[in-house]
């Protein structure tokens, strides 16, 4: 019988060219389809909730699809984990794509067209030296920053704005560039690396409706000029109401950025 099947999928973005199929390119969509089309022999085709730069993690990034598979829909991220494991080289090898969960949808349900909202972490190391094994997982910024700036001006963040002023070119052309922010936390953690180098471990949480072409990322790179005294956070208001990307601070790089969570009951986006 044919079902309509919702993933939630974690990967490690470095390797790959984004999320979106690319005939040139690896990319996350492209990997996952060809080694579940081998596997079930039949075509798959991923409805993917984010199209994430290359760079870019997700903790649950959310796809559907529909198939007759033959297996029940709970033996899916089994069945495909082992796959994605099999197309690594190595006997220990460990792929960069993990299925965690597969659940049964209507008919009707669109991973990306009924998503109410997504939560973004936007990771941030904060010290003087970087271990050499992150330098793919978060923006190594090396002079102190001011946090209680950057908290100060992720408040202004919150509510139904314009945020043109965040969007890059290049992107898909946007009806709209209107958005609402339902919570924008930094959160900080004093730590030491493996290797022994003291710092802080500084995270934006961000969750809205919906976000523009580098929006997340543009966001953080104002904030850590917020941080570093290079804009006041007094001006975030301002930033917002110009709708000019020529207000706001400079682009964050991709792989500090992770998908954290798609949400399809609006109530819990709203928490």
């Amino acid at each position: 019988m044919r079902k309509n099947v919702l993933l939630t999928i974690a990967y490690d973005g470095s390797g790959f060219h984004g999320w979106q199929r690319q005939p040139s390119e690896i990319t996350v969509q492209g990997h996952l389809e060809t080694v579940m089309s081998r596997l079930f022999k039949t075509d798959i085709i991923l409805n993917g909730t984010s199209r994430t730069d290359a760079g870019v993690h997700a903790y649950g990034q959310r796809a559907s699809f529909k198939a007759d598979l033959g297996i029940p829909t709970e033996r899916i991220p089994m069945a495909v984990n082992n796959a994605l494991a099999g197309a690594q080289k190595g006997a220990f090898a460990i792929s960069p794509v993990r299925i965690l969960k597969a659940e049964d949808m209507p008919d009707e349900f669109h991973a990306r067209f009924d998503s109410k909202g997504k939560q973004y972490i936007y990771r941030i190391r904060n010290s003087e030296h970087i271990n050499v094994f992150d330098r793919n997982y978060v923006y190594h910024v090396r002079e102190r920053l001011d946090v209680d700036a950057m908290i100060a001006g992720a408040r202004a963040l919150t509510g139904t704005h314009d945020f043109k002023s965040f969007e890059a070119s290049g992107g898909n052309p946007r009806e709209t560039t209107v958005r609402t922010i339902y919570g924008a936390e930094i959160k900080v953690d004093e730590s030491v690396d493996p290797i022994g180098h003291g710092g802080r471990d500084v995270k934006l949480y961000i969750k809205g409706d919906g976000f523009l072409y580098n929006m997340v990322r543009i966001i953080t790179g104002t904030l850590v000029d917020m941080g570093l005294g290079r804009i006041s956070p007094d001006e975030m208001t301002d930033i917002i109401t110009a709708a000019d990307r020529r207000c706001a601070g400079h682009t964050a790089p991709p792989y500090g950025l992770y998908l954290a969570e798609v949400f399809y009951d609006i109530s819990k986006l709203q928490v």
